[in-house]
């Protein structure tokens, strides 16, 4: 299997799509001004206590408060605290961790009231972006991830991934970390230390420790809610995560995230930093590399995915629920089971890889066709587990119910990918009444007479839909040529499949985009 990474980098968003053997399976999509991503570390202030929850809200600056639940401090939270306020008594003199004493961990069943005070100041961690009309969800044991382990300070342990299956490797993980590891810091060795050599270990571990002290210096210039520790760009972070061997090339189409990029592959995997390339070609980049048209087929109520069959996947504030249709499939009464389990087969491995698409969490309730035999009901399970088996988020997969429903569970850490795949029309934005379509071309020259000769821009690209690039151009001298020779050679059309049919957009040699839109539009839209 070829895995390849394309990021799509934009002034306001940046997008990542992983491709399998060129099919997509995995979107991520982020604002460059988001706030409030999973792993980043604050200081809080205490705002509520609920004891009937046994919860806390706790003030990180976000429009509503988060939730920090009781069994979410972690064990070692009155070690932590101990240290925070030492911290902050001297702010010119941080305590070092590995020389603080380690206090009893806290009770299992306690009260949230017995350890916090409402305006008590608290380090905590994101687990979970805002979702819907919830705040993020909190943690106080704190973590730093790195490619092969995960340090925890305030703890004394080392814990091995249960993926690592052989009893020798795990031992010899287990002394290897326990040997070169700091006091009062806990290590969760990840799957993908198995084999390693102590020095790339080593040198991870110093890392983390570094990135910890580096931050926990800046608390006491701090005044809560503020940021500690903000978790690496989503584009390092998702590369952290699935980097593998299998990896052939990584597109990028900006220079400053292409160079992040490749000091990370550097680092990781030393000696591999050439599969990660700059993208300059005129194309946008998912139109290059047929990103555009899989998201534009893969997202949206209607999935069709083998032989006419198809999904309708509709989400609930409660779950996410999916139904199997068999569409115009044969349903004679020889072939119905065979049918049945086709389709139903065919599904699973398109459900594994939508919710991995979509990133969706919490509830997942599959109403597949019906089956008469039993052996088929497991061989559906068997088979949806193994399609799920390369999926990195926490899930859990029951088998079918009586009624012919799978529930599955799935690790929900962010809202699930929502990409609407209709279109506005361009043209008449809701009125119902459009302009001539033969004086588009007309329309867009006098915007082009616009930009030279009144706002004076000479080097511009006009973005189009693929039709209208392909009439633009055609013939041996084409309406883009004649647009060329009249008004400026520094006119580039190009077409873009994110466009609607008479969308269009006007970007500079910075690729910001020019408003050229009409007074009229813009008050319709």
């Amino acid at each position: 299997m070829v895995s390849e990474l394309v990021v799509d980098v934009q002034p306001k968003e940046v997008s990542i799509a992983v491709l399998e053997d060129k099919s997509l399976v995995e979107l991520q999509k982020e604002a460059r001004n988001v706030s409030f991503a999973v792993g980043d570390i604050y200081l809080g202030k205490v705002k509520k206590l609920m004891p009937g929850l046994n919860a806390a809200f706790i003030d990180v600056g976000y429009k509503k408060d988060a939730f920090l639940h009781y069994l979410d401090l972690g064990p070692n939270f009155n070690t932590q605290q101990k240290y925070l306020k030492q911290l902050l008594s001297d702010p010119k003199k941080a305590p070092v961790l590995s020389k603080t004493q380690i206090l009893p961990e806290i009770e299992k069943n306690g009260s949230i009231s017995d350890v916090l005070k409402v305006g008590q100041e608290v380090l905590v961690q994101i687990a979970k972006e805002p979702i819907s009309t919830k705040g993020p969800r909190l943690t106080s044991e704190l973590s730093f991830a790195g490619r092969y382990i995960v340090l925890i300070p305030f703890a004394d342990k080392v814990s091995v991934s249960t993926k690592i299956k052989s009893s020798e490797e795990r031992a010899r993980l287990r002394q290897l970390i326990q040997s070169i590891k700091p006091k009062n810091f806990s290590v969760i060795v990840r799957t993908s230390s198995e084999g390693k050599r102590v020095a790339e270990l080593d040198h991870e571990l110093k890392t983390l420790v570094k990135r910890w002290e580096d931050n926990i210096v800046k608390v006491p210039k701090l005044k809560a809610p503020a940021i500690v520790y903000e978790e690496t760009a989503r584009t390092v972070a998702l590369l952290r995560d699935i980097f593998n061997p299998s990896f052939q090339n990584i597109y990028v189409n900006d220079k400053e995230v292409y160079n992040n990029v490749r000091d990370y592959v550097s680092l990781i995997a030393p000696g591999r930093e050439e599969i990660v390339q700059l993208y300059t070609g005129e194309l946008p980049i998912f139109d290059n590399f047929a990103v555009t048209k899989q998201i534009k087929s893969l997202f949206g109520r209607t999935v069709t995915y083998k032989s006419g069959a198809y999904l309708i996947i509709e989400h609930t504030e409660a779950m996410h629920v999916i139904d199997v249709n068999s569409g115009n499939r044969s349903k004679g009464s020889d072939a119905q089971e065979k049918t049945a389990i086709d389709v139903n087969t065919a599904a699973a491995d398109e459900i594994a890889r939508q919710l991995r698409l979509r990133d969706m969490g919490g509830i997942i309730v599959i109403d597949f066709i019906d089956m008469a035999e039993t052996a088929n009901r497991q061989k559906l399970f068997e088979h949806m587990t193994k399609a799920m088996a390369n999926d990195r988020a926490k899930h859990n997969i029951l088998p079918l119910s009586k009624f012919g429903l799978m529930q599955i569970t799935r690790q929900r850490v962010r809202p699930a990918m929502d990409v609407n795949t209709s279109e506005n029309c361009p043209s008449c934005f809701g009125t119902g009444t459009v302009k001539p379509s033969i004086l588009f071309t007309d329309s867009l020259e006098e915007k082009i007479d616009c930009l030279v000769n009144k706002h004076h821009v000479k080097k511009f690209t006009l973005h189009v839909h693929p039709y209208v690039a392909a009439y633009v151009n055609k013939g041996l001298f084409p309406l883009s040529m004649k647009w060329k020779m009249k008004y400026t050679h520094g006119l580039k059309v190009i077409p873009n499949q994110s466009l609607a049919f008479l969308e269009y957009k006007f970007l500079d040699a910075d690729k910001n985009e020019l408003d050229m839109k009409e007074e009229k539009e813009i008050i319709n839209k």
